[in-house]
């Protein structure tokens, strides 16, 4: 349910506004109710992230798969467990070093990657639209300075 569904007795607290985290809850929530509505119920972002990563990097190790989409291990290797039991992709541990995991994408997995990606880049074109091209290049890489610069911040201590 978004706000539009919902009648509004008093208006968001001003103060709330201007706040960095309400609104990426705000954007995070559109987004998820959006990839429901325009790509899938059962494949979430993440897991196309991996999807991806593993058709770009065939044969790439678990552990170097959620470094390079920024996902912690314990999300990682959830959403590995989720994509190898639904047979979207194997796990290979080679035979000279047994603590690693190797993920290859099933031919089912190449198939839904390919399918899930187009709907995913139809909505990325859906939320975009408007912006126009240089609108897009720098709504995108504003997001992308602010994930770097929370990322660093999330990693300080104290």
């Amino acid at each position: 349910m978004n706000h539009h569904d919902q009648k509004r007795e008093y208006p968001t607290p001003p103060d709330m506004m201007s706040a960095p985290g309400h609104l990426l809850r705000r954007l995070n929530q559109a987004y998820q109710a959006a990839w429901l509505a325009h790509v899938d119920t059962t494949t979430t972002g993440p897991q196309v992230a991996v999807l991806m990563a593993i058709r770009t990097y065939p044969g790439v190790e678990q552990g170097m798969v959620g470094a390079s989409i920024s996902l912690d291990r314990s999300t990682m290797a959830s959403i590995v467990t989720r994509l190898e039991e639904r047979g979207l992709i194997s796990r290979i541990r080679p035979a000279d070093d047994g603590r690693k995991r190797l993920l290859y994408l099933t031919d089912e997995g190449k198939a839904a990657v390919k399918d899930l990606v187009g709907r995913a880049q139809k909505l990325d074109g859906l939320l975009m639209e408007g912006f126009g091209p240089l609108g897009m290049d720098i709504v995108v890489s504003m997001m992308d300075s602010l994930a770097q610069r929370w990322e660093d911040v999330a990693d300080r201590q104290g």
